[in-house]
């Protein structure tokens, strides 16, 4: 059965039990439909040789090689990912065109029994419709950014935000990224276009009738860019800042950046990346704090010196939009929950103007 793609909401509401793609392993990884799984029916080699053969040699010969391998690999993963599929298993199965590749795998699952469904036009029917949101059309959704300097705690409020029924879009998540030179997360970020479908699906989810909240943040996060019309949606929405003493903004550092705290050695060689910036002098005395175990005193000295002027300085540009300051006394757990109810008729309000 073949499955008509118009708007991302449609995928969501469609409610597949899997998400198959059926592409190589290298396209996979460059992008695909959120949390699709790769069962590839021909691997990058495979897909290699097929393609040369059929350029190079005999298209018959380059369609026999190629049907001969992707039933080798369905197979394979009919006794493996697929093995414990239940009778009613319903997947939707797309490869990069919606052709060969996933025709003959989703007609395979169909002849099983299984309610498998193809995506007509594949994996390009859904790019263009992320392109065509957060490229070419304006953001359905009303924004409000939340702002604050380093270690005010954005992104704890976000999540308790969003406990109490906020909708929120969680940019440094989807970007695994914080945003910082100390930034960087584990398995590094997606690629670009994934950093987009992700954006796309998130607020897919979303009800345009209802404010979103998302964190102030540069045109880039890490190295992934905004999408143009979100980034624009951003620049023009209401914002409300948090605040809060430099104590306890540096007291909450350990718990913003957990995993320098447990590298000492690697924070310290991030810290000679501001060389540049700040002279070998500054950074020699940041990383003997460090040294020392003088976390909270490195952490705002680092604010004060470099983070805070330029938050001053790329934010001047949005002080018209500033239409509330929740000043917050602590960032333990308990001032972040304080935080997050007074926050709650300050987005209130932001989202009516």
């Amino acid at each position: 059965m073949a499955f008509h793609l118009t708007s991302l909401g449609d995928l969501i509401a469609a409610g597949f039990d899997d998400i198959v793609d059926a592409r190589s392993p290298a396209e996979f990884a460059e992008d695909r439909l959120p949390g699709a799984i790769s069962l590839p029916v021909l691997d990058d080699d495979e897909r290699a040789r097929v393609g040369t053969m059929y350029v190079r040699q005999s298209r018959f010969g380059a369609r026999k090689m190629g049907a001969a391998l992707v039933l080798k690999n369905i197979a394979a993963h009919l006794d493996g990912p697929l093995a414990d599929k239940p009778g009613g298993w319903r997947p939707l199965v797309y490869c990069w065109r919606g052709g060969q590749r996933s025709g003959t795998f989703g007609w395979l699952l169909q002849e099983i029994g299984w309610r498998a469904e193809t995506l007509v036009g594949g994996y390009r029917t859904y790019r263009r419709l992320v392109v065509r949101d957060l490229y070419e059309l304006p953001l359905a959704h009303r924004l409000v950014v939340l702002g604050g300097m380093t270690c005010t705690g954005k992104t704890a409020l976000l999540k308790r935000l969003a406990a109490r029924g906020v909708q929120m879009l969680d940019l440094e998540g989807l970007a695994r990224h914080r945003g910082s030179i100390f930034g960087a997360e584990a398995g590094g970020q997606p690629s670009q276009r994934a950093f987009e479908s992700e954006i796309a699906l998130a607020l897919a989810r979303l009800d345009p009738a209802r404010p979103v909240v998302v964190e102030a943040e540069s045109s880039k996060v890490g190295d992934r860019l905004v999408p143009p019309q979100l980034w624009a949606a951003m620049c023009t929405a209401p914002r409300v800042e948090v605040t809060a003493p430099m104590a306890a903004r540096s007291a909450f550092f350990p718990a913003a950046y957990p995993d320098l705290i447990a590298d000492p050695d690697g924070f310290s060689a991030l810290i000679g990346r501001f060389r540049r910036l700040h002279g070998g002098e500054q950074v020699a005395r940041w990383q003997q704090m460090v040294a020392a175990g003088a976390i909270a005193e490195v952490a705002a000295a680092l604010m004060q010196v470099h983070y805070d002027p330029r938050y001053a300085k790329s934010q001047a540009r949005f002080a018209e939009q500033v239409v509330a300051t929740v000043p917050l006394d602590s960032l333990d757990a308990a001032g972040l929950d304080d935080g997050a109810a007074r926050l709650l008729g300050a987005i209130e309000a932001a989202a009516s103007r």
